[in-house]
């Protein structure tokens, strides 16, 4: 079947809709030609070719007849001609060339009632805890592992793309949202960089439902607000893609600028919507604020984020980074996305820009719980809480190290979340009950609280030691930590200069994994592991691919093992060098609907599909 690459809909004759075929043999829906012509775009949008006229003696066949009973449906004459005048060669009008935007971004678009859909499954938050083994000799322990295991209800994937055109109601069965896409037209992006973002843009605004509202910023040297926050209705969707498609590149990079635009979009909004989020794309490096070139002294990323997206407990309005090509600041991205609680993925090869926004937008689709929290409480009053290795989640223990707490906020359809606890134990000479676990969270869609109470965890206290092997979900999680520790003490060592430390860092642990309980039974996790540290020292082979690679690579990984969720990853597509991934069956389905679109002028890579390997 064939879509319009202006605004992904069917191109099946007997809709009602004139198509267009333009002197490079793409064909459009005429409205949707029409209407990029007239906001300035004199290019074709699949395959960017420079339109210098289309000819009056052009036969009528470029239209197909579509309409009901063979009878030939024609545009409006005033389109029509517009379309058929010779085509001015002159340039789009740039980014910085900014047009009067109003004091308040209060205009954003009333949302649509929504009436909540029979789900069909359950929506309660799993927990579930392992302690490293079931029984310990009856003297005391200093360093003894528990995993607390969670799992965020189910979500059939075709509901969270699915769209009801109903226009008083929508009968739903996953929370909508408030989307900001802050999308960078620098001079650097002009040509096939610019081509593929306002196809992946148009992926994205096809896929939003209309209880979902999109605003666009455009930044270049200043920012500007393409649109207020508009429901992605039918007429929104197309108005849409209209200003998406009229986007022409020119000027610098302020990032700064943008993201204080998009948060004023989402403070000043006069409704919200339940998830909200930013997902901001560049190919370059702010030059506005950020000094660089000073030896010995860190830039200040932390002045690129407004302080209304840090100041959430929760992180409630994470920005989610993409570094696009091998010029782009991915420190900054990722330091960006880490403040924020988004993630950062690195887009090393240009044509896998749509697959990484829709893997981004599979799970921003499908967040069903918010405001998530687990609290832990020692039971006998000899076991102590040492610590809660939770990656960039905040945790907290107490003085008396008898309670402690991890906050996680919101968690996609099917998302999956482990945290290793090390606590100490007294010598008992019976059974112990170590610990009890709760999760107290918000139903993102029927906006009710929740309290869960886990299994208590208890152990047996014997005279003698028990032969038993390590709990495997344990020493997973275990391998999972001592990995990501790793990248980010690689990374340490790479930026301090010593390439060569950086490397033998990551083979340390390679070969430590390699030892574990869990790789000698054949753990697909521990394989994945092993694969991402190797691609990584290979990026670490010399300075030279450090930085224009091994840089970005690193800090994707770090981003997507210390929020455990899925990143995109330079173009490790090569069945050898599988790289993990925290995708769930909802980004897997959307990615798999990028992957799978009409044919393209422009060949695009497949980035790794892989599931979750538990």
């Amino acid at each position: 079947m064939r879509m319009c690459a202006i605004c992904f809909d069917s191109m099946k004759p007997g809709r009602g809709q004139a198509l267009f075929t333009a002197e490079c043999s793409h064909m459009f829906h005429f409205h949707c030609i029409s209407s990029s012509v007239k906001h300035g775009n004199h290019v074709c949008p699949v395959c960017r070719a420079k339109w210098k006229e289309i000819p009056f003696n052009r036969s009528l066949s470029s239209i197909v007849p579509c309409g009901r009973g063979g009878q030939a449906w024609l545009p409006q004459q005033s389109g029509y001609m517009a379309l058929l005048r010779q085509v001015p060669n002159h340039q789009q009008q740039g980014p910085d060339l900014v047009t009067s935007e109003p004091a308040d971004f209060n205009d954003d678009k009333p949302l649509q009632k929504m009436e909540s859909a029979n789900i069909g499954s359950s929506r309660t938050v799993e927990i579930k805890t392992y302690s490293e083994f079931s029984a310990i000799q009856q003297s005391s322990q200093d360093d003894f592992a528990v995993l607390i295991h969670l799992k965020a209800p189910y979500a059939n994937p075709e509901q969270v793309t699915s769209r009801s055109v109903n226009a008083t109601s929508i009968a739903t069965s996953r929370a909508p949202v408030d989307l900001v896409s802050v999308l960078d037209v620098s001079g650097s992006m002009a040509g096939t960089k610019l081509a593929l973002l306002k196809r992946a843009m148009g992926f994205v605004i096809h896929h939003l439902g209309p209880s979902d509202r999109l605003s666009v910023i455009a930044f270049s040297s200043t920012a500007r607000r393409l649109f207020h926050l508009r429901r992605m209705s039918h007429s929104g969707r197309q108005q849409a893609l209209q200003a998406v498609n009229s986007l022409g590149a020119s000027g610098g990079t302020n990032i700064a600028d943008a993201l204080k635009k998009a948060a004023k979009v989402i403070e000043d909004r006069s409704h919200q919507n339940p998830v909200c989020s930013i997902i901001l794309l560049s190919d370059g490096q702010d030059t506005y604020n950020i000094l660089s070139d000073i030896r010995g002294v860190r830039p200040d990323y932390s002045s690129l984020v407004p302080p209304s997206i840090l100041n959430h407990t929760f992180r409630l309005v994470p920005v989610h980074g993409f570094g696009f090509g091998i010029d782009h600041d991915s420190d900054a991205l990722h330091s960006i996305a880490e403040a924020s609680g988004g993630t950062f993925s690195f887009i090393e090869d240009e044509g896998v820009i749509q697959d990484a926004f829709a893997q981004c937008i599979g799970g921003l689709l499908s967040v069903v719980v918010q405001n998530v929290q687990v609290n832990v409480e020692c039971v006998h009053p000899g076991v102590q809480l040492r610590c809660i290795k939770s990656g960039s989640y905040l945790s907290k223990v107490s003085a008396d190290r008898q309670n402690g707490s991890v906050d996680v906020g919101h968690l996609y359809a099917d998302e999956e979340r482990d945290f290793l606890l090390s606590v100490s134990l007294p010598h008992c000479c019976e059974q112990t009950t170590l610990l009890k676990v709760a999760c107290a969270y918000r139903d993102s869609l029927t906006n009710e609280e929740i309290k869960i109470q886990g299994d208590e965890v208890t152990i047996l206290r014997p005279k003698s030691p028990v032969p038993e092997p390590v709990c495997m979900e344990v020493d997973r999680e275990r391998n999972r930590v001592r990995a990501a520790d790793a990248i980010e003490a690689a990374r340490d060592a790479a930026e301090r200069g010593d390439l060569s430390d950086a490397v033998s860092i990551l083979e340390d642990c390679r070969r430590i994994l390699s030892e574990s309980f869990s790789s000698r039974s054949g753990d697909r996790l521990c394989n994945a592991l092993d694969a991402e540290l190797r691609e990584m020292q290979e990026r670490m082979a010399n300075r030279q691919r450090y930085e224009a690679s091994g840089r970005a690579y690193l800090l994707s990984g770090l981003s997507s093992h210390s929020w455990q969720r899925a990143t995109a990853r330079g173009d490790s597509t090569d069945s050898d060098t599988l790289v993990y991934s925290y995708q769930t069956p909802s980004m897997v389905h959307m990615l798999q609907r990028s992957q799978n679109q009409g044919p393209s002028q422009v060949q695009q890579p497949r980035i790794l599909v892989e599931p979750h390997p538990r």
